[in-house]
Order: structure tokens, then C-alpha cells, then sequence
């Protein structure tokens, strides 16, 4: 296990200033390098802190008497999910631990929970969205749609579009676009590779989906509890919550005024967007550290080696050398559901959003050359 945490020394490293050229990907990755040693104890830890108080929060919708404590306590169950989910995330980025079987194996473990396949969100998450971040065509996760393709869309599809970018129904995007559509036994539509790993990690999860259930049905039989209410708490409310958790998240990291969308790819590889396309979101109460940090984004898209655990100080680190140029934001629900109704549909070649009929909603974005 390394021991490293310090970064080089700060006053070998410049700062850049906003309107210098960015240094490249490769010359601020190695600013961070040291940020990127791994442990191994703290990651077990973690994991298993994380799922006892999973256990703990299922088996408290079992012994609660109130239906809303039970739903309650479900809701919470749903929390933790997405914290057992970033723990998995970051051992599918293979920066959980220095060893990368035992990544693949606590993550299989982690996604559990989140009914998440791994080999799955592998490709689509490590590959495709990491790989072409914001670059339409290639990443899918909340590309927005041209006012031509929006008017294209059936009636049916334009509805849910609509729905999709309320701000009311970010869970729904996850569990269609995302989760039904691209992970859970995808077809070839959506998934145009087969591999056997595909298909046994979806396996995997409906396993578990059905113990899940199964015990829950159980404990409601031997309680005299009601079985609906037992499965609803104990399982649905859980799933509900971590989609809405996960939907939003996502959305918050890639959507913003300021954040631009590219529909060409010389033009995204020119603009270097690594640090660019994603947003720091602020929470207040220490929200961000019952997250694991997954909201300290632009560290994490700059280099996926650094380790959740290390993401604050590497966060810390760039704006501070990169002034300027990392989207900071403070959240706030009206943040939240202003960013909605601005943020409908893009302009590409004049890089700023716009509502659903075309109307330009924010100022062009500010394209780094």
C-alpha cells in the first residue's frame, strides 16, 4: 500500500491564468500524480461500513411499525445505495484499491445494491462517457437535442423529452435511458457488443433483486406484516430513491449555462474540454462528504485514477491552479430548477442552450482554444 498523499510541491507548479492556453491533459495529470496511490484497508472499510448500515436501514423497514417510518427508513435504505454505488464506480475505474482483480470483485459487490451490472456500466461509463465526455453522438448521458432532432421526435417521445428535463423526473431518465435500456440485459439496439460478461452480470443482479424480494417476503410472512407494504419499503422505495439520486446527480455534473456541448469532434479535441465540461457542485451540511466526494467532478474526469478518497484535495488543487476555468456552483433548489427550465434543448454551433422551441436561454458558452 503507498503511503503518498502530498502533492509536488506547489511552488514548482504554475498558475495558470484564465486566459492562457490550458497546459494539456497530460502535463495537469502529472501535477496529480501523487494524488493517485491507492490503499487498501480504508476501501475494505468503507465497503463494509456502507453496506451494514444498507442492512441496518432494510432490516429497520422489517421492525418499524409506522408505514411512513418504514418508507422512511427506505428512502434512507436508497442513500446508501449511492453510496455503495460510488465505491463501486471507483473499483470499475480501478481506483479502489492498487489491485485490480480485487476492484472487479468489490465492485461486482458494491453495484449489487443499485441492480447495477458491471461489465455493463464498464463500457458504457469508463469508455464511452469518460472517453467522449459532452461530445454529442458518442456520450449519451443527458446529451441534449437539437431543436431539429427535438421537433423530429414523435409526439409520445417529444412528451417524454419534455418530462425527462422538468427537473421533476431525473430518475426516470436514469431508469429508462440508462438503466433499462443500456445495462439491464441490453439489446442489440442499445449494446451493438455481446459478451458472456454482459449477460451473467445481469444475471448476477436479478439474483440478488430476487433474495432481496424473496427476504423481504419472508420476514413479512413470519411478522404477519402486510407482504406489499414490506417489499415496497423494503425494495421499491430503496430503487426509487437511488434512481432519482443517481439521475440527478449525473445531470447536475454535465448540465449548467456554462457548460458547453460539442457535435464535432475536431472541434471538442481542439477545445481540450477536460476540465471545462463538468461542474463542482457545492453543498452545504457536509453533503458532498456523505457522497464520497463525487461532486469534486472535475478532479475525477480529469484523471479517474484518483481515488474517491483523494478527490478533495486534487479538487482544491486545479482550482486553484486553474483559475477560472472549472464551473463552480453552489447548489441550491432553485439553482437546480432554474438550470431546468433553461436548459432544454442546444445550439451546437453557437454553443448555448435553449428552450424547447428554439429561443436562446443562456449566453454562448466560453470554448477553450
Amino acid at each position: 500500500m503507498t503511503t503518498e498523499t502530498s502533492l509536488i510541491d506547489p511552488a514548482e507548479i504554475p498558475v495558470v491564468a484564465p486566459g492562457a492556453p490550458f497546459p494539456g491533459r497530460k502535463v495537469v495529470r502529472g501535477w496529480l500524480i501523487p494524488l493517485c496511490s491507492k490503499s487498501t484497508w480504508l476501501p475494505l472499510l468503507l465497503l463494509m461500513f456502507d453496506f451494514a448500515l444498507f442492512f441496518g436501514a432494510i432490516g429497520a423497514t422489517i421492525l418499524l411499525t409506522s408505514p411512513w417510518a418504514k418508507i422512511g427508513m427506505g428512502l434512507v435504505a436508497g442513500f446508501i445505495i449511492g453510496r455503495l454505488f460510488i465505491l463501486g464506480h471507483d473499483a470499475c475505474h480501478q481506483s479502489f484499491t492498487p489491485f485490480r482483480l480485487l476492484n472487479k470483485i468489490l465492485g461486482r459487490i458494491a453495484f449489487l445494491p443499485s441492480l447495477t451490472p458491471y461489465s455493463l456500466w464498464d463500457i458504457g461509463h469508463n469508455l464511452v462517457h469518460h472517453g467522449q465526455t459532452n461530445l454529442k453522438g458518442f456520450d449519451f448521458v443527458w446529451a441534449p437535442l437539437s431543436v431539429e432532432e427535438f421537433e423530429a421526435l414523435s409526439p409520445g417521445r417529444r412528451l417524454l423529452e419534455r418530462l425527462y428535463r422538468s427537473g421533476w423526473a431525473p430518475g426516470l431518465y436514469y431508469f429508462i435511458e440508462m438503466w433499462w435500456l443500456r445495462m439491464y440485459f441490453p439489446s442489440k439496439t442499445y449494446m451493438g457488443a455481446r459478451r458472456k460478461a454482459f449477460f451473467w452480470d445481469s444475471l448476477l443482479v436479478t439474483v440478488f433483486a430476487l433474495i432481496w424480494i424473496g427476504t423481504l417476503t419472508a420476514c413479512a410472512f413470519t411478522t404477519g406484516q402486510s407482504v406489499w407494504l414490506t417489499v415496497g419499503a423494503g425494495f421499491v422505495a430503496p430503487f426509487l430513491f437511488w434512481n432519482f439520486m443517481i439521475g440527478f446527480v449525473v445531470y447536475a455534473h454535465h448540465t449548467h449555462t456554462a457548460v458547453a456541448w460539442y457535435d464535432n469532434k475536431t472541434e471538442w479535441v481542439r477545445a481540450q474540454p477536460f476540465v471545462t465540461t463538468t461542474v463542482h457542485l457545492i453543498f452545504r451540511f457536509k453533503v458532498g462528504a456523505l457522497m464520497h466526494h463525487i461532486m469534486e467532478h472535475t478532479a475525477h474526469h480529469l484523471d479517474m485514477g484518483i481515488p474517491m478518497y483523494r478527490l478533495k484535495e486534487a479538487q482544491k488543487f486545479l482550482e486553484t491552479h486553474l483559475p477560472g476555468r472549472i464551473i463552480i456552483q453552489n447548489f441550491s433548489w432553485n439553482w437546480y430548477f432554474k438550470t431546468a427550465h433553461l436548459c432544454k434543448l442546444y445550439d451546437f454551433k453557437a454553443k448555448r442552450w435553449l428552450d424547447f422551441y428554439g429561443n436562446p436561454t443562456s449566453p454562448p458558452a466560453l470554448v477553450p482554444h
